[in-house]
């Protein structure tokens, strides 16, 4: 398997540090986040990852280059000319991903002891190798200005803005909350996309994976992994550095 990380956004929660540099160089206890992930993707065999890069392109571009990858064998997805979020991203690097049925994407600012390959094989028992199943998103259960809605079933159904109440939803919203119950979760920001994303995909340019979900699961399944018994940590905020360089070392 194959992994993308998203590593071109501007990381404006980080600064001062993203003043001067990509967020996904921040360092924990010696190493960069772009180094620990691919490490960490590393120890369940995957060992070629495609980096997107915009903000600071270049200190990524040389990191990577003086470092070897770290081991593995990184290409770089340049977005230099325009960020195209997350969703752009992974659609602009698709040529990365041409003979993967299925690959992982994480973004760059989030540490976790995630058990992959428990989350390899949910996907594999979910998708059950069909064109209709797009991806295996996972979640936990902490608490998140943002959630994701899932039917109890565990599929993705809408989106919700915890502090301005805005929602977004795949389906009919009544339909839905009065035949099933509604299950919010938050987004690890990590998942395993199917080639099927591509197809059924009407996004272009800049766009979320969020919101391409959303478009996506109003007739394609979108199933969700709940891992809250381990760690997860957003080390996209100054603060969660030093809780970080407790919990990882």
């Amino acid at each position: 398997m194959r992994a993308m990380i998203l590593a071109a956004g501007l990381g404006t929660r980080l600064k001062p540090f993203t003043n001067s540099h990509p967020k996904a160089l921040a360092m924990v206890n010696g190493k960069s986040l772009l180094q620990r992930n691919i490490e960490y993707l590393q120890q369940y065999g995957i060992k070629e990852v495609v980096v997107n890069v915009h903000h600071f392109a270049n200190q990524i571009i040389e990191a990577v280059d003086i470092n070897a990858g770290w081991g593995s064998t990184v290409y770089i997805s340049d977005e230099s000319s325009e960020v195209l979020e997350t969703g752009g991203g992974v659609l602009f690097a698709k040529p990365f991903f041409e003979k993967e049925t299925a690959w992982l994407v994480m973004n760059a600012d989030i540490l976790t002891n995630l058990d992959l390959n428990k989350l390899i094989a949910a996907d594999k028992a979910l998708s059950n190798d069909t064109e209709n199943y797009i991806a295996t998103l996972a979640v936990t259960n902490r608490t998140s200005s943002r959630n994701l809605l899932f039917t109890s079933s565990g599929n993705l159904v809408g989106w919700k803005n915890n502090n301005t109440l805005e929602e977004k939803w795949a389906v009919d919203k009544n339909k839905t909350a009065t035949a099933e119950t509604i299950i919010a979760k938050a987004f690890s920001g990590i998942q395993i996309i199917h080639s099927s994303f591509f197809k059924a995909l009407n996004l272009t340019s800049k766009f979320s994976l969020i919101d391409a979900y959303l478009q996506i699961a109003s007739t394609h399944t979108i199933g969700s992994y709940d891992h809250s018994d381990g760690l997860l940590l957003d080390v996209g905020k100054p603060e969660n550095i030093e809780k970080a360089e407790i919990l990882f070392k």
